[in-house]
């Protein structure tokens, strides 16, 4: 099975951290793509912003960022998708986001089709990519 959503990192950190920051329309989503065994994508530019968040403490795990990543790996709910050429060259038509992952997430979205499930202002408001709020 194919995933049909991409997580915004602040999302994917949310979402295992501390659910009731999720909106109600995210919850939704993610806890019925769950239910249906639907995997969920994750840009592999997220783990490197979580390693970057964690390892500044502007993200506060209760365990090691190498368990977090065993955590994330264990469920089986998440498919990394790689950056590749195709995203590097959609990124170039992302004039609107400066923030280098936004653009990556945005153009991994894009290009793999995918609804991208954030709350980035900068990106909803941007309508580069179909998003769940």
């Amino acid at each position: 099975m194919l995933p049909r959503l991409l997580l915004d990192t602040h999302i994917v950190v949310r979402w295992l951290i501390d659910a009731k920051k999720l909106s109600r329309e995210q919850a939704r989503v993610l806890g019925a793509a769950v239910r249906h065994a639907e995997p969920l994508a994750l840009s592999a530019i997220t783990l490197l912003e979580i390693a970057v968040l964690a390892s500044q403490g502007k993200l506060e795990l209760k365990i090691t960022i190498e368990g977090f990543f065993d955590h994330l790996q264990a469920g089986r709910v998440f498919q990394i998708v790689p950056l590749t050429y195709e995203v590097a060259a959609e990124v170039t038509s992302l004039g609107g986001l400066r923030d280098p992952a936004d653009r990556a997430i945005v153009a991994t979205a894009r290009v793999q089709r995918l609804k991208l499930v954030t709350s980035d202002q900068r990106i909803i408001e941007s309508k580069l990519v179909p998003v769940v709020v």
